[in-house]
């Protein structure tokens, strides 16, 4: 198993920064792919960005440019460091873990998640 806990989120104004850590626990030795997903009020879960173990990067492309994610493999954290924050920001920011087990099949894990409030 493993276990992930979001920190990090808050109330910022609109063109602030605000940098979200995601803590690894349990089995962190067979993790793959980690990465960050985001949910508004009445909307779905989206994609924000994911990273491989190898340090590979992808974003969505409405934060691509404002949004960096990375990860430091020694203390089993992900990191996304967020600028230039807009209104269409807010939401609850999910952590995942992904374990590749065989095949196509994939076990995900999922933080808490942490909010994230941006003011106009």
């Amino acid at each position: 198993q493993v276990q992930l806990v979001e920190s990090g989120g808050g109330l910022v104004q609109a063109g602030g920064s605000l940098r979200l850590s995601c803590v690894a626990s349990g089995s962190v030795f067979t993790i793959n792919d980690m990465g960050w997903y985001r949910q508004a009020p009445g909307k779905q879960r989206e994609l924000v960005a994911t990273i491989t173990s190898g340090g590979s990067t992808n974003y969505v492309n409405f934060v691509k440019g404002r949004f960096t994610i990375s990860r430091d493999n020694t203390k089993n954290t992900v990191y996304l460091q967020m600028n230039s924050l807009n209104p269409e920001d807010t939401a609850v920011y999910y952590c995942h873990a992904d374990r590749f087990i065989k095949g196509a099949i994939r076990l995900r894990y999922w933080g808490q998640g942490t909010q994230v409030t941006v003011s106009s």
